[in-house]
């Protein structure tokens, strides 16, 4: 079969979850440059699901998405997606005014907060240093299995007969006689539509297209594993650093996963920790908690993509209507993806229903041209 209602280029999670969405409606082409699908982002993802991560225009996509996660069909996957973590946004005294800017933008969204004297603070983070004395607590905050909902979204496509194409890198795309023509190696297809879900590479794929790029721009993003001593316990939660500048979360046999909260302005490539990165990451650490640090277990670095606005990028190109943008997911793709592939399935079909509470026009590519 080379002929399709619609091509998604790129086959991490959020062209999987479009594929799985939209594909008992439409017939589906999902091609992935890589050998695996979700190599660059998806599979380098922190893992958590948090409705004040990625700031007020992300949070309604993350709520949306958070009963799917916790309670999807039984013939997607069986039992939830998603288990209570908790987090802990710290700070000093020197971080009071950031705590209240925080609990002001989210105010009317429902997202539920708690004020945490430094006795609270200390009752979920042990070895805490004394300088940490402000905290606000988001109890609903949760860990994501990220390889089980890619690959449950990956085998639904599939029984819904999407083509899954990978080591595909799309050569050219043309607009000729009404439909797109799309050439990789080897293989030509023709299709009503492109969606651009190529995440790092979505301003590259428009350029291929002939369309106007958004200014979608790829950050650098590194974690490393480390093995500490106490051991981090399992009960640990999300501790994210009021001001930005670190978050850990502990992972299984007692390590800990920790990052700089970096973004570093990169192309699109197949991105690499820096050492200066992991050894701020542990520096930073070393000024909440007295906790020793025995060994680097692994360290990655993944890609983070944004539009201009930091707001994702869902619809209908306005110049190029067959073009679909599916981008600046940031680092909320994961968290996002069943509602965002729900409002993009909308767009593309009205046998789809949208998600409830959410306002696709926010996320519209118009407000970039």
């Amino acid at each position: 079969m080379s002929d399709f209602d619609i091509a998604i280029i790129g086959a991490g999670i959020a062209g999987a979850s479009l594929a799985a969405e939209i594909s008992a409606h439409k017939s589906v082409l999902l091609i992935e440059a890589e050998a695996h699908p979700g190599y660059h982002s998806t599979g380098r993802s922190a893992a958590f699901w948090d409705e004040s991560y990625g700031g007020p225009a992300v949070q309604p996509l993350t709520t949306a998405s958070g009963p799917f996660l916790a309670n999807p069909p039984s013939a997607f996957h069986e039992g939830p997606l998603m288990h209570p973590r908790g987090a802990l946004h710290l700070g000093t005294d020197a971080h009071h005014l950031l705590a209240d800017a925080l609990l002001t933008d989210f105010a009317d969204s429902g997202v539920r907060f708690e004020r945490l004297d430094r006795q609270g603070i200390e009752a979920h983070v042990p070895g805490l240093l004394p300088a940490w004395t402000s905290g606000l607590w988001e109890p609903d905050c949760c860990d994501i299995d990220v390889g089980g909902l890619h690959g449950a979204y990956l085998r639904q496509a599939k029984r819904q007969n999407v083509i899954l194409q990978c080591n595909s890198r799309v050569q050219s795309a043309q607009w000729n006689a009404g439909r797109w023509h799309l050439a990789t190696i080897g293989a030509s297809f023709t299709a009503d539509m492109i969606v651009n879900a190529a995440g790092a590479w979505a301003d590259e794929v428009a350029q291929l297209a002939q369309v106007r790029p958004l200014g979608i721009q790829p950050y650098r993003r590194t974690i490393a594993q480390l093995s500490v001593s106490p051991a981090a316990p399992a009960n640990l939660p999300l501790v994210i650093g009021l001001d930005g500048s670190f978050y850990f979360k502990p992972d299984s046999g007692g390590t800990l996963w920790l990052s700089p909260h970096d973004e570093t302005p990169t192309p699109p490539c197949d991105t690499a920790p820096e050492e200066l990165d992991v050894a701020l990451a542990i520096a930073r650490l070393q000024e909440v908690v007295d906790w020793d640090i025995r060994r680097v277990e692994h360290k990655w670095a993944g890609l983070r993509s944004f539009a201009p606005d930091r707001k994702p990028v869902i619809g209908h190109d306005p110049v190029t209507p067959s073009f679909f943008w599916l981008a600046g997911q940031g680092g909320f793709g994961i968290q996002t993806a069943p509602a965002a592939a729900m409002l993009a399935a909308s767009m593309l079909s009205e046998a789809v229903a949208p998600p409830p509470n959410v306002d696709g026009n926010v996320y519209l590519p118009d407000r970039l041209h």
